[in-house]
């Protein structure tokens, strides 16, 4: 397994741990950091560069990092301040839940598509263009090419009928035993394809703070215990929105000539995750709730997160390509 590189910091709280990742774990390389979160943006770049560094030590890590730093105290300490901050940001902007709403309820909700959408997949379709296809994929890339294992965090915090159906759907993700099938060698296929560079987290100096939180919040969401119904909400709006998604984006690929290995992700997106959707509706988050019903209003918690973090991308998106703009940090060639 090739380990990715470092990325570039950006502000303090990146410097300050990509500065002590170089170095052997220790008491003194992240003194007097914390002071400097409460001051952040919880969106910004530096605080989302700084957690998903923070975050990737417990995926695959870094190359030239010692991989005991993924346990060290004084960077969970750190970490913990920049989730609180990440969190507090992400409850203000979904904002009160109402005392009778059900997690039933918001998934139905959900999975009714507007008339006239908008969003990056709307304007793919009908009438984006290549270059704006693939930086679509850049995007997208710090997720899929992790797709399944931040949700996968979850599986020994649930029991009975919700984990077996939870695992079932994770088996999916991961190939159904198939590693050519495996979906994030899918999305390195499609990434290859559209000649881009297909290894993992090649893009991070490249996307935005809106992307690093999108995938920032599934990390959250599943390395915390207490967060479990959230990841869950997630996991279940993840696969419920996924196949109408996904089959605009088949059409835009269609409408574009794209190669097919680009296609066939997206194809395998709408024809697997339609399945998926009733048995995450039914058999995970309904066995949940049923079991442990306190977590309904995090299930709920987690849907509208998701939504949150994922509008605010599709909104950057949609502003600069709308001014003829590159979305990235760094434009592809």
């Amino acid at each position: 397994m090739v380990e990715p590189g470092l990325p570039a910091a950006h502000g303090p709280l990146s410097t300050a741990v990509q500065h002590a990742l170089t170095g052997p774990p220790s008491h003194d390389r992240l003194a007097h950091v914390s002071a400097s979160v409460r001051d952040s943006d919880p969106y910004g770049l530096d605080l989302q560069l700084a957690l998903c560094m923070c975050y990737e030590l417990h995926y695959r890590g870094f190359a030239g990092v010692d991989p005991t730093w993924e346990w060290n105290p004084d960077l969970l300490h750190l970490r913990a301040e920049l989730e609180r901050a990440f969190l507090t940001g992400v409850r203000r902007d979904v904002g009160p839940i109402e005392p009778d709403r059900t997690a039933a309820q918001e998934m139905e909700a959900i999975s009714i598509e507007p008339v006239n959408g908008t969003g990056p997949s709307y304007h793919l379709r009908d009438s984006g263009n290549w270059q704006q296809m693939r930086e679509y994929f850049v995007h997208r890339s710090v997720y899929h090419l992790k797709e399944g294992d931040p949700h996968a965090w979850a599986i020994p915090r649930l029991t009975g009928g919700a984990k077996a159906a939870f695992v079932a759907i994770e088996y999916d993700e991961y190939g159904a035993g198939l590693g050519p099938r495996v979906h994030q060698q899918l999305y390195a296929d499609l990434l290859a394809a559209a000649d881009l560079d297909p290894t993992y987290l090649s893009y991070l100096d490249a996307v935005p703070a809106e992307a690093l939180a999108v995938v920032n919040l599934m990390s959250m969401f599943g390395l915390h215990r207490w967060l479990r119904g959230a990841a869950i909400g997630h996991f279940a709006a993840t696969e419920i929105t996924s196949p109408p998604g996904s089959r605009r984006m088949v059409q835009a690929l269609d409408r574009l000539g794209a190669p097919l290995p680009c296609i066939t992700f997206y194809g395998e997106h709408v024809e697997a995750d339609a399945v998926h959707e009733q048995v995450v509706r039914l058999d995970v988050v309904g066995d949940l709730v049923a079991a442990e019903p306190q977590l309904e209003r995090d299930v709920i918690f987690g849907i509208r997160a998701g939504d949150v973090v994922e509008s605010q991308l599709a909104d950057m998106i949609m502003s600069c390509w709308k001014q003829d703009k590159t979305s990235l940090r760094l434009p592809i060639s």
